[in-house]
């Protein structure tokens, strides 16, 4: 039987597997005699359990991984090492944003925040608490004390560097305003995937980050640039919200600018505006994965920002073309071949979809987002994000009657019901908008004219 001092279980014989009840905390903890490492005796703890029975059956199982030769997770790794040493250098193939987003989610908040704990032991109630912590950036009530927690993630956001500080641009230190329950969300994605290699690599027998209780992030819902909005857009400067959408109408005068003044990039952004493609995945479909004669695009999806959460790290999705956007890609890559053959040895084989003239890929994806705001500006249009072209397809294939569930597949939503919680508020202004053009296009001199 467990024998217990102030409320903890004092350590048996050498080599018997033990377990004891940490009265602070609530918690049954497990002991084992582990291999030793470089000559050195080991007797790791596992848990915390809830129960007795659970620190017990998890005793269990290790022995017998012992007993059979598998790998045992060892106790010497912190979190923060485990991270910032290990998992992040394995990642090989992340874009340079995506990399720099993760270390910032390290050197913010996983490093100072939970980095000294052992990485078998990080559990659920280490991520509430920073998560507790991290919805109190810049939120704190006014009068309450922050916990030992909070501040060191503001000892850590004190100090750190230039580079994370991009304000209007999201990943990105703000310093000033708190993190949404959105941002919390895609940060803990960061430690899902880093805990989903661990276990896979048998460094933990249990990922904590699946249980754990994030915040609740409601997406925001766009709203669409009426002749309304429009006019008072341009007396006042002001934009509504931050998500807006254009009309029908609107978004072909855009293509129509940019078929002009951007014809290589033309292909690409009537690609997105239609058929919906984030940024990221415009940026880096490869040309083997489109099929013009079936009239499809397969894409990679990754691990960045959207407005429907998180995205699993990899996976896939199909996306249909139409006429439209297969007679343009057909052009598109008759030409890339023309470029291919007139650069000769100098042809970079990227493999990319979308090039520049030497067949090498866009270094920045952020180059579309510019060129973008400089063809709306040309254009005079009223303004919207890049991203918010996706949401103008996602607006006019539901306004052109196209049925709820297949948008949203076709724009790669995890959940049917985000889809028609954030679309179906545009739709009666789409619908107003297109009433209106319709009337207006017919010429009127009577009474009825006015409808002041």
């Amino acid at each position: 039987m467990p024998v217990f001092e102030n409320g903890q279980q004092k350590i048996g014989a050498d080599g018997e597997p033990e377990w004891r009840w940490s009265r602070d905390h609530g918690k049954w903890w497990g002991r084992y005699s582990a291999p030793p490492v470089n000559g050195k005796r080991r007797q790791p703890w596992i848990g915390p359990f809830n129960t007795e029975t659970d620190a017990k059956k998890a005793l269990r199982k290790i022995l017998s991984d012992l007993d059979s030769g598998a790998v045992v997770p060892s106790d010497n790794m912190t979190v923060g090492h485990y991270l910032r040493e290990v998992w992040l250098p394995g990642k090989k193939k992340l874009k340079p944003s995506t990399r720099e987003s993760y270390e910032e989610a390290i050197d913010l908040y996983y490093g100072p925040g939970v980095g000294h704990i052992k990485l078998p032991r990080l559990s659920e109630d280490h991520l509430t608490e920073l998560y507790e912590a991290m919805e109190q950036i810049n939120a704190l009530p006014e009068g309450e004390k922050p916990s030992e927690m909070l501040r060191r993630l503001l000892a850590a956001r004190a100090l750190a560097p230039w580079r994370y500080e991009r304000p209007g641009k999201s990943p990105g230190l703000n310093r000033k305003k708190p993190l949404t329950p959105a941002r919390i969300r895609r940060i803990h994605a960061v430690i899902s995937s880093a805990m989903g290699t661990a276990l896979k690599q048998k460094r933990i027998t249990h990922d904590p980050t699946k249980h754990v209780e994030l915040p609740e992030a409601k997406p925001t819902k766009p709203i669409v640039w009426t002749a309304e909005r429009v006019e008072r857009w341009r007396q006042t400067g002001k934009i509504p919200h931050k998500v807006m959408v254009w009309t029908p109408d609107q978004a072909g005068h855009f293509l129509d600018t940019c078929e002009k003044h951007e014809p290589r990039l033309y292909p690409m952004y009537h690609l997105v505006a239609t058929r919906g493609l984030r940024r990221g995945e415009a940026a880096g479909a490869m040309l083997a994965d489109l099929q013009l004669d079936a009239g499809t695009l397969d894409l990679l999806e990754g691990l960045e920002e959207d407005d429907d959460g998180l995205k699993s790290e990899r996976s896939t999705r199909t996306v249909s073309l139409d006429d439209v956007n297969v007679a343009l890609l057909r052009r598109w890559v008759r030409r890339q071949k023309e470029e291919r053959l007139a650069a000769g040895e100098a042809w970079v084989d990227s493999g990319r979809l979308f090039t520049r003239p030497d067949g090498s890929a866009y270094e920045r994806e952020e180059y579309f987002s510019d060129r973008f705001v400089a063809l709306v500006k040309a254009a005079d249009l009223p303004p919207i994000r890049f991203h918010d072209l996706r949401h103008c397809a996602a607006t006019m294939m539901l306004a052109a009657g196209v049925d709820m569930k297949y948008v949203s597949a076709e724009l790669g939503h995890a959940r049917y019901a985000f889809t028609a919680d954030v679309y179906a508020s545009v739709l009666p202004d789409v619908a107003r908008a297109a009433a209106n053009a319709t009337v207006a296009i017919i010429p009127r001199r009577g009474p009825s004219a006015s409808t002041s």
